[in-house]
Protein backbone atom coordinates (compact mmCIF):
# COMPACT_ATOMS: atom_id res chain seq x y z
CA UNK A 1 0.00 0.00 0.00
CA UNK A 2 1.33 3.42 -0.86
CA UNK A 3 1.82 5.90 1.96
CA UNK A 4 -1.03 8.31 2.59
CA UNK A 5 1.28 11.27 1.96
CA UNK A 6 1.09 10.51 -1.74
CA UNK A 7 -2.11 8.47 -2.02
CA UNK A 8 -3.75 9.75 -5.18
CA UNK A 9 -7.27 8.35 -5.34
CA UNK A 10 -10.49 9.60 -3.78
CA UNK A 11 -10.88 6.45 -1.69
CA UNK A 12 -11.00 7.03 2.07
CA UNK A 13 -9.24 4.10 3.73
CA UNK A 14 -10.47 2.61 7.01
CA UNK A 15 -8.05 3.62 9.77
CA UNK A 16 -7.63 0.03 10.94
CA UNK A 17 -6.10 -0.90 7.57
CA UNK A 18 -3.42 1.80 7.62
CA UNK A 19 0.24 0.96 8.27
CA UNK A 20 2.30 2.75 10.93
CA UNK A 21 4.05 4.77 8.21
CA UNK A 22 0.70 5.89 6.83
CA UNK A 23 -0.72 6.75 10.24
CA UNK A 24 2.37 8.79 11.10
CA UNK A 25 2.06 10.63 7.82
CA UNK A 26 -1.64 11.23 8.49
CA UNK A 27 -0.70 12.66 11.86
CA UNK A 28 1.67 15.13 10.21
CA UNK A 29 -0.91 16.37 7.74
CA UNK A 30 -3.68 16.38 10.32
CA UNK A 31 -1.53 18.75 12.36
CA UNK A 32 -0.54 20.78 9.32
CA UNK A 33 -4.13 21.41 8.27
CA UNK A 34 -5.67 21.37 11.73
CA UNK A 35 -7.74 18.24 11.02
CA UNK A 36 -9.11 16.69 14.20
CA UNK A 37 -8.69 12.97 14.82
CA UNK A 38 -12.47 12.51 14.75
CA UNK A 39 -12.74 13.79 11.20
CA UNK A 40 -12.27 11.44 8.22
CA UNK A 41 -8.94 12.13 6.54
CA UNK A 42 -9.36 12.59 2.79
CA UNK A 43 -6.15 11.70 0.91
CA UNK A 44 -6.63 14.41 -1.69
CA UNK A 45 -6.71 17.12 0.97
CA UNK A 46 -2.93 16.91 1.27
CA UNK A 47 -2.57 18.22 -2.27
CA UNK A 48 -4.08 21.61 -1.42
CA UNK A 49 -0.73 23.28 -0.87
CA UNK A 50 0.45 26.80 -1.58
CA UNK A 51 2.92 29.39 -0.33
CA UNK A 52 0.28 30.23 2.27
CA UNK A 53 0.28 26.67 3.65
CA UNK A 54 1.77 26.15 7.10
CA UNK A 55 2.49 23.25 9.40
CA UNK A 56 1.68 23.15 13.09
CA UNK A 57 4.67 22.95 15.41
CA UNK A 58 4.86 20.79 18.51
CA UNK A 59 5.11 23.67 20.99
CA UNK A 60 2.41 25.69 19.21
CA UNK A 61 2.42 28.11 16.34
CA UNK A 62 3.11 27.40 12.70
CA UNK A 63 5.87 27.32 10.09
CA UNK A 64 5.69 27.67 6.27
CA UNK A 65 5.89 24.47 4.24
CA UNK A 66 8.82 25.62 2.08
CA UNK A 67 11.80 27.90 2.60
CA UNK A 68 14.85 29.35 0.90
CA UNK A 69 18.24 27.96 1.92
CA UNK A 70 21.17 30.40 1.79
CA UNK A 71 24.19 28.14 2.33
CA UNK A 72 27.22 29.12 0.18
CA UNK A 73 25.59 32.48 -0.56
CA UNK A 74 27.68 35.09 1.25
CA UNK A 75 25.86 38.00 -0.40
CA UNK A 76 22.36 36.62 -0.06
CA UNK A 77 20.40 39.86 0.45
CA UNK A 78 19.24 39.89 -3.18
CA UNK A 79 18.26 36.22 -3.08
CA UNK A 80 16.23 36.77 0.11
CA UNK A 81 14.50 39.81 -1.35
CA UNK A 82 13.64 37.99 -4.58
CA UNK A 83 12.35 34.96 -2.67
CA UNK A 84 10.14 37.04 -0.39
CA UNK A 85 8.73 39.01 -3.33
CA UNK A 86 8.02 35.67 -5.05
CA UNK A 87 6.01 34.43 -2.08
CA UNK A 88 8.49 32.51 0.10
CA UNK A 89 8.00 33.25 3.77
CA UNK A 90 10.86 31.25 5.30
CA UNK A 91 14.64 31.74 5.10
CA UNK A 92 17.15 29.25 6.49
CA UNK A 93 20.56 30.57 7.53
CA UNK A 94 23.29 29.61 10.04
CA UNK A 95 26.25 31.14 11.82
CA UNK A 96 28.50 28.90 9.71
CA UNK A 97 27.12 30.49 6.54
CA UNK A 98 28.34 33.96 7.67
CA UNK A 99 25.37 35.69 6.06
CA UNK A 100 22.95 36.40 8.90
CA UNK A 101 23.35 40.16 8.41
CA UNK A 102 22.65 39.76 4.69
CA UNK A 103 19.42 37.93 5.50
CA UNK A 104 18.35 40.92 7.58
CA UNK A 105 19.17 43.30 4.74
CA UNK A 106 17.12 41.26 2.27
CA UNK A 107 14.15 41.10 4.63
CA UNK A 108 14.17 44.86 5.19
CA UNK A 109 14.48 45.58 1.47
CA UNK A 110 11.50 43.31 0.70
CA UNK A 111 9.10 45.50 2.66
CA UNK A 112 7.36 42.37 4.00
CA UNK A 113 6.43 42.83 7.68
CA UNK A 114 8.86 40.98 9.98
CA UNK A 115 6.06 39.05 11.68
CA UNK A 116 5.09 37.47 8.36
CA UNK A 117 8.54 35.94 7.81
CA UNK A 118 9.98 32.83 9.50
CA UNK A 119 13.77 33.06 9.88
CA UNK A 120 16.08 30.28 11.08
CA UNK A 121 19.70 30.17 12.15
CA UNK A 122 21.95 27.53 13.71
CA UNK A 123 24.87 27.31 16.10
CA UNK A 124 27.92 25.41 14.84
CA UNK A 125 29.83 22.89 16.97
CA UNK A 126 32.90 25.11 17.49
CA UNK A 127 30.63 27.35 19.58
CA UNK A 128 29.01 24.60 21.67
CA UNK A 129 28.78 24.88 25.45
CA UNK A 130 26.29 26.83 27.55
CA UNK A 131 28.10 30.15 28.01
CA UNK A 132 29.53 30.37 24.51
CA UNK A 133 26.20 29.36 22.97
CA UNK A 134 24.38 32.14 24.84
CA UNK A 135 26.90 34.66 23.47
CA UNK A 136 26.55 33.31 19.94
CA UNK A 137 22.77 33.40 19.94
CA UNK A 138 22.86 37.06 20.99
CA UNK A 139 25.44 37.73 18.25
CA UNK A 140 23.17 36.03 15.70
CA UNK A 141 20.20 38.17 16.72
CA UNK A 142 22.34 41.30 16.57
CA UNK A 143 23.68 40.35 13.12
CA UNK A 144 20.18 39.77 11.80
CA UNK A 145 19.06 43.12 13.13
CA UNK A 146 15.39 42.17 13.33
CA UNK A 147 14.97 41.55 17.05
CA UNK A 148 14.62 37.76 17.21
CA UNK A 149 14.80 34.46 15.33
CA UNK A 150 11.71 32.37 14.73
CA UNK A 151 13.75 29.16 14.98
CA UNK A 152 17.25 28.44 16.26
CA UNK A 153 18.89 25.05 15.82
CA UNK A 154 21.90 23.11 17.03
CA UNK A 155 23.65 22.55 13.70
CA UNK A 156 24.88 19.01 14.38
CA UNK A 157 25.47 16.43 17.11
CA UNK A 158 29.27 16.80 16.76
CA UNK A 159 31.26 17.22 20.07
CA UNK A 160 29.52 14.63 22.26
CA UNK A 161 26.63 14.39 24.68
CA UNK A 162 27.80 16.79 27.42
CA UNK A 163 28.29 19.76 25.09
CA UNK A 164 25.17 18.93 23.11
CA UNK A 165 22.99 19.10 26.20
CA UNK A 166 24.71 22.25 27.53
CA UNK A 167 24.15 23.93 24.18
CA UNK A 168 20.53 22.86 24.07
CA UNK A 169 20.04 24.34 27.56
CA UNK A 170 21.36 27.60 26.15
CA UNK A 171 18.72 27.47 23.41
CA UNK A 172 16.02 26.85 26.02
CA UNK A 173 17.20 29.91 27.97
CA UNK A 174 17.33 32.04 24.80
CA UNK A 175 13.75 31.06 24.10
CA UNK A 176 12.71 32.15 27.61
CA UNK A 177 14.48 35.47 27.04
CA UNK A 178 12.64 36.09 23.76
CA UNK A 179 15.73 35.95 21.53
CA UNK A 180 14.26 32.97 19.68
CA UNK A 181 10.68 31.75 19.43
CA UNK A 182 11.26 28.08 18.66
CA UNK A 183 14.22 25.75 19.12
CA UNK A 184 15.35 22.60 17.41
CA UNK A 185 18.18 20.46 16.14
CA UNK A 186 19.81 19.49 12.87
CA UNK A 187 21.44 16.24 11.76
CA UNK A 188 20.15 14.49 14.89
CA UNK A 189 19.18 10.84 15.02
CA UNK A 190 16.72 9.44 17.54
CA UNK A 191 19.46 8.62 20.05
CA UNK A 192 20.54 12.28 20.16
CA UNK A 193 16.98 13.46 20.77
CA UNK A 194 16.60 10.80 23.47
CA UNK A 195 19.39 12.61 25.35
CA UNK A 196 17.24 15.74 25.41
CA UNK A 197 14.30 13.76 26.76
CA UNK A 198 16.47 12.06 29.41
CA UNK A 199 17.73 15.50 30.51
CA UNK A 200 14.14 16.58 31.16
CA UNK A 201 14.24 19.32 28.55
CA UNK A 202 11.51 20.29 26.10
CA UNK A 203 11.44 18.46 22.80
CA UNK A 204 12.76 20.25 19.74
CA UNK A 205 10.12 21.59 17.39
CA UNK A 206 12.24 20.75 14.35
CA UNK A 207 14.91 18.32 13.18
CA UNK A 208 16.56 19.50 9.96
CA UNK A 209 18.27 16.65 8.10
CA UNK A 210 19.53 15.80 4.64
CA UNK A 211 16.51 14.42 2.76
CA UNK A 212 16.00 13.55 -0.89
CA UNK A 213 15.16 10.37 -2.86
CA UNK A 214 18.71 8.98 -2.57
CA UNK A 215 18.91 9.54 1.22
CA UNK A 216 15.49 9.22 2.87
CA UNK A 217 16.61 8.76 6.50
CA UNK A 218 13.52 6.64 7.20
CA UNK A 219 14.32 5.65 10.82
CA UNK A 220 14.90 9.31 11.77
CA UNK A 221 11.75 10.46 9.96
CA UNK A 222 9.67 7.77 11.70
CA UNK A 223 11.12 8.70 15.08
CA UNK A 224 10.42 12.40 14.61
CA UNK A 225 6.87 11.87 13.40
CA UNK A 226 6.14 9.61 16.36
CA UNK A 227 7.31 12.43 18.67
CA UNK A 228 5.52 15.20 16.76
CA UNK A 229 8.80 16.80 15.62
CA UNK A 230 8.64 18.56 12.24
CA UNK A 231 11.19 17.35 9.69
CA UNK A 232 12.91 19.91 7.49
CA UNK A 233 14.75 18.72 4.39
CA UNK A 234 18.07 20.28 3.47
CA UNK A 235 19.76 19.45 0.15
CA UNK A 236 16.36 18.50 -1.34
CA UNK A 237 17.88 19.04 -4.81
CA UNK A 238 20.71 16.52 -4.13
CA UNK A 239 23.25 19.34 -4.64
CA UNK A 240 22.69 19.34 -8.38
CA UNK A 241 22.79 15.57 -8.97
CA UNK A 242 19.57 15.75 -10.96
CA UNK A 243 20.57 13.80 -14.08
CA UNK A 244 18.93 10.55 -12.96
CA UNK A 245 16.61 8.89 -15.51
CA UNK A 246 13.67 8.85 -13.06
CA UNK A 247 13.96 12.60 -12.49
CA UNK A 248 14.15 13.28 -16.22
CA UNK A 249 11.19 11.03 -17.02
CA UNK A 250 8.97 12.61 -14.38
CA UNK A 251 10.01 16.11 -15.43
CA UNK A 252 8.97 15.32 -18.99
CA UNK A 253 5.71 13.69 -17.85
CA UNK A 254 4.64 16.73 -15.82
CA UNK A 255 6.22 19.41 -18.04
CA UNK A 256 8.37 20.52 -15.11
CA UNK A 257 12.10 20.56 -14.45
CA UNK A 258 13.93 18.05 -12.27
CA UNK A 259 14.29 20.47 -9.36
CA UNK A 260 10.54 21.04 -9.26
CA UNK A 261 9.94 17.28 -9.22
CA UNK A 262 12.27 16.85 -6.24
CA UNK A 263 10.73 19.72 -4.28
CA UNK A 264 7.22 18.41 -4.95
CA UNK A 265 8.26 14.92 -3.80
CA UNK A 266 9.50 16.43 -0.55
CA UNK A 267 6.27 18.36 -0.02
CA UNK A 268 4.10 15.33 -0.69
CA UNK A 269 6.17 13.25 1.73
CA UNK A 270 5.30 15.81 4.41
CA UNK A 271 8.80 17.27 4.71
CA UNK A 272 9.63 20.98 4.74
CA UNK A 273 12.07 21.45 1.82
CA UNK A 274 14.71 24.20 1.88
CA UNK A 275 15.96 24.50 -1.71
CA UNK A 276 18.89 26.89 -2.03
CA UNK A 277 19.93 29.09 -4.89
CA UNK A 278 21.60 32.47 -5.44
CA UNK A 279 20.09 32.88 -8.91
CA UNK A 280 16.85 34.86 -9.13
CA UNK A 281 15.47 32.81 -12.03
CA UNK A 282 16.10 29.54 -10.17
CA UNK A 283 14.52 30.87 -6.96
CA UNK A 284 11.41 31.75 -8.96
CA UNK A 285 11.40 28.42 -10.79
CA UNK A 286 11.72 26.45 -7.54
CA UNK A 287 8.54 28.19 -6.38
CA UNK A 288 6.47 26.71 -9.22
CA UNK A 289 5.60 23.52 -7.34
CA UNK A 290 2.03 24.16 -6.21
CA UNK A 291 0.25 23.69 -9.54
CA UNK A 292 0.81 19.97 -10.13
CA UNK A 293 0.81 16.65 -8.27
CA UNK A 294 2.97 13.56 -8.40
CA UNK A 295 0.77 10.49 -8.62
CA UNK A 296 1.15 7.25 -6.70
CA UNK A 297 3.41 5.65 -9.33
CA UNK A 298 5.61 8.76 -9.47
CA UNK A 299 6.10 8.74 -5.72
CA UNK A 300 6.83 5.01 -5.66
CA UNK A 301 9.46 5.43 -8.38
CA UNK A 302 11.19 8.16 -6.39
CA UNK A 303 10.89 6.26 -3.11
CA UNK A 304 12.61 3.27 -4.72
CA UNK A 305 15.81 5.30 -5.23
CA UNK A 306 16.66 5.28 -1.52
CA UNK A 307 20.23 4.18 -0.74
CA UNK A 308 20.13 4.88 2.97
CA UNK A 309 23.19 6.62 4.37
CA UNK A 310 25.18 5.76 1.25
CA UNK A 311 22.94 8.10 -0.73
CA UNK A 312 23.99 11.18 1.27
CA UNK A 313 25.54 14.02 -0.75
CA UNK A 314 26.64 16.16 2.23
CA UNK A 315 28.38 15.49 5.57
CA UNK A 316 25.22 13.93 7.15
CA UNK A 317 26.65 13.42 10.68
CA UNK A 318 23.57 11.65 12.05
CA UNK A 319 25.61 8.70 13.37
CA UNK A 320 27.85 10.79 15.62
CA UNK A 321 28.35 9.04 18.99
Amino acid sequence: MAGLCHFATSQILPRASLSLEVLLCERFWAQAFDITAAEPFHPLSIMVLSFQSVTQLLSGGTMPVIGLGVYLNDECAVACQVALEEGYRMIDSARYYRNEAQVGVGVRRSGIPREQIFITSKIYHVDFGFARARECIQESVDQLGLGYYDLYLIHSPVTGKEKRIATYRALVEAKKDGLVKKIGVSNYSGKHIDEIIDAGLELPDVNQIELHPFCQQRPIVEYCRAKGITVQAYSPLVTGRMDHDVFRQLAKKHDKDEAQILIRWSLQKGYIPLPKSSRSERIRSNAQVFNFELDNDDMDALDALDQGGKGAVTWNPVEEP
